[in-house]
C-alpha cells in the first residue's frame, strides 16, 4: 500500500511538471531567441521569482543536509540557517534591479557572458574571461550537483523502496525532462509548484516536534544529552568561535547575489516586476523553511546513536510520521532537492552551450531551432554526467558539498559582478579576480582548518582586493600614457 501511494504521488507530480514545461516550451519559442530558454524570456513576476529564488535558496541542502549539521553540531545550524533568509531578501532589493537593467542594456543571457560584456578591453580578452568563467562554474557546481543528486538518491530510494543508484537516475531523468523542454522558464514555473510542498513540509515537520515536546521540553532533553547542543564553544563547521556563525549573513548575501543559477533569476525578471513586491513575498516563506533543521535536534534527543549525520531527516520521517504523512512530506523534500538541482542543471549547461560557444566559436551562426537543441543536448548530457559522477565520489557530508561548490564560486564572481556595481575598470581586472577567488577558494578550503564559510569569504576578500588593485594599477597606466601622449 505505501509503495503504491509513493509511486502514485510521483506519477502525479511528473505530469505536472510536465505539463509545466510544455507551457514553458511556448514561451521559449515565442522569444525566438535564446534568451527564451535561458532567461525565461524575461517574464518572472514577484510571486514566480520569489517562490524560485526562495525554492532554490532552500533546497537539499536545507532539508536533508542542514538537519544532518543541526544532529551532529546542535542549534548553531538553525542560527545559521536562519541567516539566509534576510540575505536572499537584501540581494534581491539591493542587488537585482542593477544586474537587470545592466544585463538587458548590454544584451547579456548569462552570468559569464554579463562579466565579459559589462567590462572594458580587447574582444579576446573578454572571450578568454568568458570561456575561463564558464568551465569554473561548471567544474564547481558539477561537485554541487553530485551533492543534490546524492541526497536525491538517499531519500527517494527510502521513500520507493529501491535501491539509491536507481532513485538518483530516476530523479535526474525527472529533472532532465522539464529542464530541457522549458528551460529557465519550466524550472521557475515548477520551482512554484515545488515551494508551496516545501512550504507545507515545513509546517508539518514543525506541529510533529511541538505536538510531541513543547520548546523547553526540547531544551532540556538537548541540554542533558549534551550541554554543547545548546551552548556551544564554537560555530561547529563554520569557525572556532561562537561568532563565526554571523559569517553566514555575508556568505548568504554574496551567494544569493553573485551564484549564476540564483543571480540569474535576477536578470530573468519581467520590466514591470517591482522589487519590494518580490522581497514581500520571500520573506514569510524563507523564515519558515529556516525551521527545518529543528528535525535534526528532535532526532538527536529521540536516537542519538545515528551511523551518519545526514541520516537525521530520513530517519524523522521514518519514525515519527505516519505512512501517509510520511509518503507526502518525502514528495515535498524531494521537490527541495529538484529546485535546486534543475536550476544548477539549467546554470551548467547554459555555460556550456552558450558561453563556451560564443567564447571558442565566436563566428558560429546558428538559428533559433538549432540553438534550441544544443540548449537541451546540454541539458541532457551534463545531467547524465552528474548522475556518473556521483557514482564515482567520495563520501562527503551533503552541507560540506555544497559549500565547496557554491562557496568557491562567489569567491570566483563576487568582484566582477557585486563589486562592478561601484568599480569601473577593465576586463583584465574582472579575470584577475575570478582567478585569484578561484585558486584561492579552493587552497583555503582543502589546506587550511578554516570554518565551512570562513574560507568562501576570505577567498572573497582576496578576489575582491584584486579586482580593485588591477583596476587601480590600470587607471594609473592609462593616465600615463595619456600624458606621455599629450
Amino acid at each position: 500500500m505505501n509503495a503504491w501511494l509513493n509511486w502514485s504521488l510521483l506519477l502525479i507530480t511528473v505530469v505536472v511538471m510536465a505539463g509545466l514545461a510544455l507551457y514553458s516550451d511556448k514561451i521559449v519559442r515565442k522569444g525566438n531567441s535564446e534568451g527564451g530558454f535561458l532567461l525565461a524570456a524575461n517574464t518572472l513576476g514577484p510571486f514566480v521569482g520569489a517562490a524560485t529564488i526562495v525554492a532554490t535558496g532552500f533546497s537539499g541542502w536545507g532539508f536533508m543536509g542542514s538537519p544532518g549539521v543541526a544532529y551532529k553540531y546542535g542549534a548553531i545550524e538553525l542560527l545559521g540557517n536562519f541567516f539566509f533568509a534576510p540575505a536572499m531578501v537584501f540581494a534581491v532589493l539591493f542587488c537585482a534591479r542593477f544586474l537587470h537593467q545592466r544585463a538587458s542594456k548590454i544584451g547579456s543571457l548569462t552570468i559569464p557572458e554579463y562579466i565579459a560584456s559589462s567590462h572594458d578591453g580587447p574582444e579576446p580578452a573578454k572571450r578568454l574571461t568568458q570561456a575561463i568563467t564558464a568551465i569554473i562554474t561548471v567544474l564547481l557546481l558539477l561537485v554541487f550537483l553530485i551533492g543534490q543528486i546524492k541526497a536525491l538518491g538517499l531519500l527517494a530510494g527510502q521513500w520507493l523502496g529501491i535501491d539509491v543508484t536507481t532513485a538518483s537516475l530516476l530523479m535526474v531523468a525527472i529533472i532532465i525532462l522539464y529542464t530541457s523542454i522549458g528551460g529557465l522558464a519550466a524550472v521557475a514555473f515548477t520551482d512554484c509548484f515545488m515551494v508551496i510542498g516545501m512550504c507545507v513540509s515545513a509546517l508539518i515537520i514543525v506541529i510533529t516536534i511541538f505536538a510531541d515536546l513543547s520548546p523547553s521540553q526540547l531544551i532540556d532533553g538537548l541540554n542533558a544529552l549534551d550541554p554543547a547542543l545548546l551552548a556551544p564553544a564554537d560555530s561547529g563547521p563554520y569557525g572556532g568561535s561562537i561568532w563565526h556563525v554571523f559569517l553566514v549573513l555575508p556568505y548568504a548575501f554574496i551567494y544569493s547575489a553573485t551564484l549564476p543559477y540564483m543571480s540569474i533569476r535576477f536578470m530573468a525578471l519581467a520590466k514591470t516586476t517591482k522589487l519590494h513586491h518580490v522581497a514581500a513575498y520571500m520573506t514569510p516563506i524563507a523564515c519558515l523553511l529556516s525551521l527545518v533543521p529543528i528535525a535534526g535536534l528532535y532526532v538527536k534527543l529521540k536516537v542519538p546513536n545515528l551511523a551518519t549525520p545526514d541520516e537525521a531527516m530520513p530517519t524523522f520521517l521514518l519514525l515519527f510520521l505516519s505512512p501517509t504523512v510520511s509518503a507526502i512530506v518525502t514528495l515535498f523534500i524531494l521537490f527541495a532537492m529538484k529546485s535546486t538541482a534543475n536550476s544548477v542543471l539549467h546554470a551548467i549547461a547554459s555555460a556550456v552551450s552558450h558561453d563556451l560557444r560564443q567564447a571558442l566559436w565566436p563566428n558560429c551562426t546558428l538559428n533559433h531551432r538549432q540553438l534550441l537543441r544544443l540548449n537541451r543536448l546540454a541539458v541532457i548530457l551534463l545531467g547524465l554526467a552528474g548522475f556518473l559522477l556521483m557514482l564515482v565520489a567520495p563520501p562527503f557530508m551533503l552541507s560540506m558539498l555544497a559549500i565547496l561548490g557554491s562557496g568557491t564560486l562567489m569567491a570566483a564572481l563576487v568582484a566582477p559582478t557585486l563589486l562592478a556595481q561601484v568599480i569601473d575598470t577593465n576586463i583584465y581586472a574582472a579575470l584577475a579576480s575570478i582567478l585569484v577567488g578561484f585558486c584561492s577558494g579552493c587552497l583555503l578550503f582543502w589546506q587550511f582548518q578554516l570554518g565551512w564559510v570562513e574560507a568562501p569569504l576570505y577567498a572573497s576578500l582576496l578576489a575582491c582586493g584584486s579586482y580593485w588593485f588591477v583596476s587601480l594599477v590600470s587607471q594609473r597606466h592609462h593616465q600615463a600614457h595619456f600624458l606621455r601622449l599629450r
